[in-house]
């Protein structure tokens, strides 16, 4: 298939920078680049226009950067309690998508779209997460996600104690093993 020449309107991660004229697959640039305008098509009216408005475009790409980045030094370390039903292994019964940690980020004062949220694979156990929110394409912070089955256990977790099966396991480990003395021998006659 043919390829479809862009020009980046603002910086795409592992595409190029904002002015850069990329070929990508159309499918890409029709369901992504486009419609979120991160690009346009490539011809000579939309060269001549983005060479005109390129310093604009650079000056308001400068300033949303700056913005984002007093927003990540304010905010850097949130934790999102996230309470959700689980096995008695750990495991979650569903997973914790992009949408429930903006939720869970926006109660705590922290407004961002899941589209923001850049999750490699859903969270399916309990515990603590690290997850990358993208506040600009080149400002990114990490937002501690704490799945847990109830509030309590959240902040157990948040404390750095084991919960679930694993702090069951490591309990009946930490107990003295039962020994029978001489003395407490049971008779056998």
């Amino acid at each position: 298939m043919a390829q479809v020449e862009l020009i980046l309107l603002q910086r795409v991660e592992k595409l190029g920078q904002m002015g850069d004229l990329v070929k990508v697959k159309p499918g890409y640039a029709r369901n992504y680049l486009l419609p979120g305008k991160r690009a346009i098509r490539a011809n000579k009216a939309n060269l001549a226009q983005f060479e005109q408005q390129r310093v604009q475009l650079e000056a308001q790409n400068i300033k949303r950067r700056e913005e984002a980045e007093r927003l990540a030094e304010r905010v850097g370390g949130l934790k999102v309690v996230i309470i959700r039903q689980a096995g008695e292994s750990g495991g979650l019964y569903g997973s914790v998508s992009g949408r429930d940690i903006a939720d869970g980020c926006a109660a705590s004062g922290l407004n961002i779209n899941r589209s923001q949220v850049i999750l490699s694979q859903p969270i399916k156990t309990l515990g603590l997460t690290k997850v990358h929110v993208a506040l600009h394409p080149e400002v990114t912070i990490d937002v501690i996600a704490n799945v847990a089955r109830s509030a309590e256990e959240a902040e157990r977790q948040a404390r750095g104690e084991a919960v679930g099966l694993a702090a069951e396991e490591e309990e009946a480990a930490a107990e003295p093993a039962l020994t029978f003395g001489e003395q407490d021998q049971p008779d056998i006659a």
